[in-house]
């Protein structure tokens, strides 16, 4: 495969790459601090909602789907269609950002803390920079969404798509794996 055979524009690729190695060393820097005390990290894994993150991923996933509409209809001419699918594209991640805020509510509520204990320093850190992501996402999904052209739609497509693959690289080692 040629790199011109990708679609989008390389520096693209290049970001959602580099954006990609972030997380995968904060996601490994994690795996090695738990296997110095995978009881202590299983327990403090414990104490978090997993249906909060169940929601969210449902939410981002079915918001990865708009986006990849909204790119459809844009490169189809359908302004009004792509315009359509990045609002609920951006709604989407606006649910899951005022649902990610209630999930820290709730935890601050019950004194966990980023210094509670290490899990939960890599918890907040990783979902954190991920939230922080998820609002640039809806950010630039809600400017390529004023005036509809493709090639913008796309690249806002990808950005989200990254985001919601950042999300199912940290879902499971910070609410799943034990």
């Amino acid at each position: 495969m040629d790199l011109d055979d990708l679609p989008g524009e390389l520096i693209m690729w290049i970001l959602i790459g580099s954006e990609i190695l972030v997380f995968a060393a904060g996601i490994t820097a994690m795996s090695a601090m738990r296997l110095t005390d995978p009881a202590g990290f299983a327990d403090a894994q414990a104490m978090l909602d997993g249906r909060m993150a169940a929601l969210n991923t449902v939410v981002l996933v079915t918001s990865g789907l708009f986006a990849a509409r909204a790119e459809r209809a844009a490169h189809a001419g359908n302004r009004r269609g792509a315009r359509r699918n990045l609002m609920l594209a951006t709604l989407g991640g606006v649910i899951f950002l005022v649902a990610k805020g209630l999930e820290y509510a709730h935890d601050l509520s019950t004194e966990i803390g980023i210094d509670t204990h290490p899990f939960f320093t890599f918890y907040f850190l990783l979902t954190g920079f991920h939230a922080a992501h998820v609002i640039a996402g809806v950010a630039v999904l809600a400017l390529v969404a004023v005036r509809v052209r493709p090639e913008p739609v796309q690249a806002g497509a990808m950005f989200w798509h990254m985001v919601d693959l950042i999300w199912v690289l940290i879902l499971p080692p910070i609410y799943l794996l034990m």
